[in-house]
């Protein structure tokens, strides 16, 4: 699978494309603020293209406007990155040097990954957005992922997402990639079919990776430990995230 497949599945309407390349400038003057930063765009980014342009004359989804934030555009923009380029960084960037809300499909070593994050408003710059908490992020993973690809790329689809605002059609897209986060730990493909669902969904998944953590910690901890009392101890409190992580994947 490549970044085709993901756009394809998008389904966007052709009023929508742009088809631009966005050159590097734009992101060294708006997305670098270091000089280790702007070393990484000129060498880990191959191309950036802006795809798409999605706003209430393009896709007939209203605005959003509230005392946080203001959503009238979401940018659909593609990252093709060289091999060694420090991915995770450089998406953040291009997060952070646009200012509407982006939809970035990216590429590295023909390997393909979404990403999303919220936008506000900056409390310290009058009219500069911020990211507003964490990206959401997936890397498609062939092996991992093949039982639930077509179910994900059917619910990628433009017409499977809320049509209330454009910040309902952002959130949509954003509890898709969840699901399949989800997927990966319950072995079944769900959408959310409501805010609520949705939420308790981001929930368990936060716990999930908590305990996922600490799981792995205390692995590492205990290949280690040489008092038998310690790896006890170890084993005591690695068997209680084990029941915690059990629980928060039930309710996946």
């Amino acid at each position: 699978m490549n970044a085709d497949v993901f756009l394809t599945a998008l389904d966007l309407p052709s009023a929508s494309r742009v088809d631009q390349r966005v050159p590097k400038k734009l992101l060294l003057e708006n997305g670098a603020p270091t000089a280790s930063d702007k070393r990484n765009i000129n060498e880990g980014i191959d191309e950036l293209l802006w795809l798409a342009a999605l706003k209430p004359t393009t896709v007939g989804i209203p605005e959003y406007r509230d005392d946080a934030r203001e959503y009238l555009e979401i940018a659909v923009l593609r990252l093709t990155l060289r091999a060694d380029a420090k991915a995770t960084r450089l998406i953040e960037l291009v997060h952070r040097a646009v200012p509407y809300p982006v939809f970035l499909l990216a590429e590295q070593n023909e390997e393909p990954g979404l990403s999303l994050a919220h936008k506000r408003w900056s409390q310290g710059e009058v009219g500069k957005t911020v990211l507003d908490g964490q990206m959401v992020s997936v890397e498609w993973d062939a092996t991992r992922d093949a039982a639930n690809s077509s179910a994900f790329c059917q619910a990628l689809g433009l017409g499977r997402q809320p049509r209330t605002t454009l910040y309902g059609l952002y959130q949509g897209w954003i509890d898709t990639v969840l699901a399949l986060h989800a997927a990966r730990r319950s072995s079944a493909f769900v959408v959310a079919i409501s805010a609520d669902e949705a939420a308790a969904r981001r929930e368990a998944l936060q716990e999930c990776e908590h305990f996922e953590a600490e799981i792995g910690r205390l692995r590492a901890a205990g290949a280690k430990e040489k008092q038998i009392s310690r790896q006890v101890e170890i084993n005591l409190e690695l068997k209680r995230f084990e029941a915690n992580l059990a629980l928060a994947k039930g309710r996946l």
